[in-house]
């Protein structure tokens, strides 16, 4: 096929904000535009939102890239399956809707996918043919890239590493999902919070301010942290077993903790696994909110199908 040129247009729907921008050829991000998601009035509002963005950075670029929230069949640019962040999303038809207001064509994404796959061409992960991402945040989310190309798997639904089910305190947790025992139940931020106000019923401290108190050296915060760092550990040594990735790479919010997190992460990783796969190296992501618009942007390199849209042939 004919690869778009560029700049194109990155997009990342998130449950509270979507954010755009222009994207060049060396990952440059311009242009940034952000706004509200709104998530409570439903898909319809929520995808209005997306195209107005859209419609206002389209004039010039050459390709649409989403990163959306779900299971997303990239061929339809469906939403196969969500959770509850934004409801009603599933079944949302984005890539049409897309293309229909601005004539170009688009691909649309798992908002992790994405973002992987900008570390793999731009980011920390540049160089390396195989590596595991995984993000941690108000959720869990993971991608695996093999042979430099993100693989999705047979339903949309690979790398989905929060719902892998842990063992212990977990199992009285519940899941964005729905489901007990999944390591988003205890390795989340929102888990984290949670696990740290225990059983008081009021309003406890949020995470930025628990990480504050762990790097001043309270117990209570460097346990909370450290014990669902260990866990997410313990939960991603049985995947680098079966996978032996490259690198694994650690991005989202509560990964910017620093050592607190990453340290006992990587001690219960390493404890883990096979002798041959101690020395993984593990390393934070570098690009921040613009991986998720980088990698959005270079769909077109990373799918092994023609765009439908006649304005593909730009170069």
């Amino acid at each position: 096929m004919t690869v778009p040129g560029w700049p194109r247009v990155g997009v990342d729907i998130g449950g509270t904000k979507i954010a755009a921008a222009r994207v060049e050829r060396d990952g440059t991000v311009t242009d940034r535009r952000v706004r509200a998601t709104p998530a409570t009035s439903g898909a319809d509002r929520v995808l209005a939102s997306v195209l107005d963005l859209v419609r206002e950075l389209a004039p010039g670029t050459t390709f649409v890239g989403i990163g959306a929230p779900g299971t997303v069949d990239v061929r339809t640019g469906i939403v196969r399956s969500a959770t509850d962040l934004l409801p009603g999303w599933a079944g949302t038809a984005i890539a049409t809707g897309v293309q229909a207001a601005t004539g170009l064509p688009a691909l649309v994404d798992n908002d992790v996918n994405v973002a992987a796959l900008g570390e793999l061409r731009r980011g920390a992960a540049a160089g390396h043919a195989a590596i595991l991402y995984v993000s941690v945040g108000t959720g869990v989310g993971g991608a695996l890239a093999l042979d430099g190309r993100v693989v999705r798997g047979a339903r949309g639904a690979a790398g989905e590493v929060g719902h892998l089910s842990v063992a212990g305190p977990a199992s009285t947790r519940r899941c964005a999902c729905g489901r007990i025992a999944h390591v988003e139940a205890v390795a989340s931020g929102p888990a984290i919070e949670a696990a740290y106000r225990g059983h008081s019923t009021g309003p406890g401290p949020e995470l930025r301010e628990i990480a504050r108190r762990a790097a001043a050296g309270e117990a209570r915060a460097r346990e909370v942290i450290g014990h669902a760092a260990a866990v997410l550990g313990r939960t991603l040594a049985g995947l680098v077993c079966v996978l032996d990735p490259d690198l694994l790479v650690l991005g989202g919010g509560v990964t910017g903790i620093g050592d607190d997190f990453i340290g006992p992460l990587t001690d219960a990783l390493r404890a883990e696994v096979l002798p041959p796969l101690r020395e993984l190296p593990v390393r934070t992501a570098t690009l921040g909110l613009d991986a998720p618009l980088i990698g959005a942007a270079l769909l077109p390199e990373d799918l092994a199908f023609p765009l439908n849209s006649k304005k593909s042939e730009r170069t």
